[in-house]
């Protein structure tokens, strides 16, 4: 067998470079980076000296490219040759069965006032976080401590009443009204009916708000059927109550949570 013979039976054949070039999305990765920067492919070609015909085809899957083309490519936005060949991120995609969700009580009493459940605790780096709680009838007249954290949350009420302090107003919310307000404000919430109340609480992450922090924001309730606003005043510079959220899941500690 000839040198040249054995170097045939031992390369890489076409539909095997094709196959590998289709496996790693190459022509879909170039075609994101160009429309990312709204570049069309005229204006690719002009700067990677390729045609903007052979470039279609690059984006299509109908041609291989060379590691001198890919090259070309890659300069141009600013990539390394890796990029190509890396594997691609998945999109993110987390279901919280029931039966594997905990629920957990209010923490620091005796006797706690309401019960949560977090559904997003799989989810690492979360930018939000999503819980169902349950909060029970008070058993006896008592203050509920308000507390402040950055961002802002919303709730939905499935069933029952719960009584929402935001500053120095109080709203009672019903089956069906959905709250949305600014966490940053001191606030609270409590049953305020004589059976168990069930809500969706969803905390969204946010950095510290850069205008004055002793001006309180609105706390927007949306009832059913119709949308009321109340305005709080301010607060004269000070900030009362506890510092720690009601609800803020224990980020990447599995099921539990620090309220």
């Amino acid at each position: 067998m000839t040198a040249a013979a054995s170097e045939e039976k031992g390369s890489v054949d076409q539909a095997s470079a094709e196959a590998f070039i289709a496996e790693k999305h190459i022509g879909e990765r170039i075609k994101r980076l160009r429309l990312k920067k709204s570049m069309g492919l005229v204006e690719l070609g002009r700067q990677t000296g390729l045609s903007a015909s052979f470039l279609s085809q690059l984006e299509t899957g109908r041609v291989v490219p060379t590691l001198r083309n890919l090259a070309r490519v890659a300069l141009v936005f600013g990539k390394d040759l890796n990029y190509f060949f890396e594997a691609e991120p998945q999109p993110m995609f987390r279901v919280h069965r029931k039966s594997e969700r905990q629920r957990q009580p209010q923490s620091g009493v005796d006797d706690p006032t309401y019960y949560f459940e977090s559904l997003g605790y799989m989810v690492p780096d979360r930018q939000l976080d999503p819980y169902i709680a349950e909060f029970l009838p008070a058993r006896k007249a008592s203050d509920v401590r308000p507390h402040v954290h950055t961002g802002f949350e919303f709730l939905y009420i499935l069933d029952g009443e719960l009584e929402i302090r935001h500053a120095d107003k109080v709203h009672i919310v019903e089956t069906g009204d959905g709250v949305y307000f600014d966490a940053s404000t001191p606030h609270s919430y409590r049953c305020s009916g004589k059976t168990p109340t069930q809500v969706i609480i969803v905390t969204m992450h946010q950095q510290q708000a850069q205008h004055a922090q002793n001006t309180v924001r609105p706390l927007n309730v949306a009832r059913v059927g119709k949308t009321s606003t109340a305005t709080a005043g301010t607060l004269g510079g000070k900030q009362a109550g506890a510092t720690q959220p009601i609800l803020q899941a224990a980020r990447g500690t599995g099921t539990g949570a620090s309220l």
